[in-house]
């Protein structure tokens, strides 16, 4: 048993390695923007700059969908590395680049291998994990990412003053060359991919190893009787097109509905203040530094905010847990509209912070105490999916207003879709009808929600 512990260990840490180089390169643009704005030598103004992001929550769009499929042929390693290969080139095709143009299609090329990323690793820390750990591992993981982060604002800091900002996305070229060997070398195939390409042997010896279902048992296994857990099923299509039925039917439409619409606006707040918080903080009268510092002080605030989420989400329910921390977020937001000294300012964006990145997880743990278990993953399929939306829009707009000079109305446009995620999120839990299956939403659905996302 320790030996197995160990193992499924080494299979969080090279995860968390992953999504620590995930956060790097999603942050990594907010932290360059303000002094590539100041560059006028490259010609990148803030509506521009608002459209590459939405480039780059695009990519991170096709490539969560796309790689999710590609696992059940390919393998989640392949895909794995494929990721953190592809948001390695695009940061260097960023560093390089000679016209926005070129950044552009570096930042999209980024996004691809931003998106598909973490799903893979939450789906491969899912199965690697006893069930009972799930939870902890998840939020264990997606800590990886704010500290990634917060590394690449203090990498901005630190390079762009004086080297200029073309090498803080240099060192997003860095993943290639440490993560990929040791994903490569260490990181095991999933037992029920191995056992469904024709690598039964290995699937028996990987799952031996690391305590996992024999994938040649019935249920929950691989063999004729199932699938392992995490690995594919049979008759996919048919079901995902009957399951988008009875997800927009009759009886779940309207929480559906109000599920995206929450989803949409956690994901604008999160990739719209991710983009565009330093800039927002330069409108608001404060310094170049300490406005891209506030970058690090808002992912700090996330890393709290992840863990404390599922922990008071286990004892009164992730619906009143959600709407709280939208609601927490707006009023953060409208506070930071107003110019404060800079160490209060400080405090209040980290505190921000802690409200902001797990309102959007909360939303994956109400969908995932809603739906009944036959509609549960594809449930929270769409509810991530469409809330990619959300996560498209926010960086295009933060741009659109800073374009037009209307910096002072960002925080309060984003506060606005605070509220409305949290409106939706309760609506949700109202027009649901039935009992909540399988018991009251909490820590156990942020799990299994995480891994989905």
């Amino acid at each position: 048993m320790p030996a197995r512990r160990h193992a499924s260990l080494t299979v969080l840490a090279l995860c968390w390695a992953a999504v620590f180089f995930d956060g790097f390169d999603v942050m990594v643009y907010g932290a360059g923007l303000p002094y590539m704005l100041d560059d006028t030598s490259f010609g990148l103004d803030a509506r521009t700059a608002g459209t590459i992001g939405s480039w780059t929550t695009l990519g991170m769009l096709l490539g969560a969908l796309g790689c999710g499929s590609l696992t059940d042929g390919l393998g989640r390693r392949p895909v794995l590395v494929g990721c953190v290969l592809a948001f390695s080139v695009g940061s260097g095709v960023c560093a390089v680049a000679g016209s926005v143009g070129v950044f552009g299609a570096g930042r999209f090329l980024t996004g691809i291998g931003l998106g598909g990323l973490i799903p893979v690793c939450l789906a491969v820390v899912a199965e690697f994990t006893p069930a009972a750990r799930v939870p902890l591992a998840t939020g264990i993981l997606m800590s990886a990412y704010h500290a990634g982060g917060m590394t690449a604002t203090g990498v901005g800091l630190w390079l762009a003053p004086g080297h200029g900002w073309r090498w803080a996305f240099a060192a997003g070229v860095l993943p290639a060359v440490v993560a990929v060997p040791l994903l490569l070398r260490f990181l095991p195939e999933s037992p029920g991919v191995l056992w469904a390409t024709g690598r039964r042997r290995k699937a028996a010896e990987t799952a031996l190893a690391y305590g996992l279902p024999d994938p040649a048992a019935g249920p929950g296994g691989a063999g004729p009787g199932g699938a392992a857990r995490g690995g594919a099923e049979p008759g996919r299509s048919g079901g995902r097109l009957r399951a988008v039925a009875a997800l927009v039917g009759r009886e779940h439409r309207a929480a559906t509905l109000l599920l995206w619409l929450a989803s949409a606006c956690g994901l604008m707040l999160v990739y719209g203040l991710s983009t565009w918080l330093p800039q927002l903080m330069r409108a608001s009268g404060y310094g170049l530094g300490s406005s891209v510092g506030f970058l690090m002080a808002v992912n700090a605030g996330g890393i709290a905010g992840m863990l404390l989420a599922g922990w008071v989400a286990s004892r009164f329910g992730a619906v009143p847990v959600a709407g709280t921390w939208f609601a927490l977020t707006s009023v953060s937001l409208l506070l930071l509209s107003v110019r404060m000294p800079v160490p209060v300012t400080y405090v209040l964006v980290t505190v921000t912070g802690t409200w902001l990145y797990s309102a959007s997880t909360m939303v994956y743990a109400v969908a995932g105490g809603f739906y009944p278990a036959a509609l549960r993953a594809p449930g929270l399929g769409w509810v991530a999916g469409v809330g990619r939306l959300g996560a498209v829009l926010s960086p295009w707009l933060g741009g659109f207003l800073l374009s037009r000079g209307h910096g002072a109305w960002g925080f309060p446009v984003f506060a606005a879709a605070g509220v409305v995620g949290a409106v939706a999120v309760v609506l949700s839990r109202l027009v649901r009808r039935g009992p909540v299956p399988d018991g009251a939403p909490g820590a156990r659905e942020a799990g299994r929600a995480a891994r989905t996302a």
